[in-house]
């Protein structure tokens, strides 16, 4: 079992890390000002789902493996750098299909919630840095006392779980301001274009980045 004195601090320091913003959060922003409150939060349990995976993963080496070969970091930061800029564009062509295209067009087709969910989990997994932040956060609050990969296990479950309230949260209060924005300013319709274009601007930091 893990240290029960160390959860105060690990609490404190994943309260910081779940409300800083990054493309996980720009994508439950962007499918819960879309497509409401039940987008949002699929995308969030896809996240959990990656975070769990993520944990063992650190359980059972993966982390160090790619600290000590970079090259498998290089192989999935490109791979989610292309996953980003497919988003982006998804995106891009949606607004332009709904805004410009003629009224007998077809609107693009909704995503299913298993859709949804793969969203979230591959947007996630696809960060090499997320996988990397895990190998080096969650064994600070490990001791001696106790199986290592087990104290990951726990600690990773945690993060993971107090990721998805607050993605939840932040799912509700991103639909909730985007339906009040959409009722005033009649912005909703231009939604999907910007956030194309943030996406695309997240492919090319995660593809340039060290």
């Amino acid at each position: 079992m893990i240290d029960i004195s160390v959860l105060p601090l690990f609490f404190t320091a994943v309260f910081f890390l779940v409300i800083s913003p990054g493309p996980d959060l720009i994508l439950i922003s962007s499918y819960s000002s879309t497509k409401r409150f039940k987008a949002g939060l699929l995308i969030a349990l896809g996240i959990f789902f990656s975070g769990i995976l993520q944990t063992l993963l650190v359980a059972f080496g993966l982390g160090q493996l790619m600290q000590a070969m970079p090259i498998f970091a290089f192989i999935i930061k490109i791979v989610g750098a292309l996953y980003l800029a497919y988003l982006g564009i998804n995106m891009l062509r949606a607004w332009y299909q709904n805004n410009y295209k003629d009224s007998t067009t077809n609107r693009v087709h909704q995503a299913s919630n298993l859709q949804l969910i793969n969203k979230g989990f591959l947007n996630n997994l696809l960060n090499p840095k997320a996988l990397l932040f895990f190998s080096l956060f969650l064994p600070q609050f490990t001791t001696g006392s106790a199986a290592l990969s087990v104290q990951i296990i726990i600690l990773g479950a945690l993060l993971s779980l107090v990721g998805l309230i607050s993605n939840t949260i932040f799912a509700l209060s991103f639909s909730q301001f985007a339906r009040l924005i959409g009722n005033k300013f009649k912005l909703g319709r231009h939604i999907d274009g910007l956030l194309g274009f943030i996406f695309l601007g997240l492919a090319t930091r995660l593809a340039t980045s060290k």
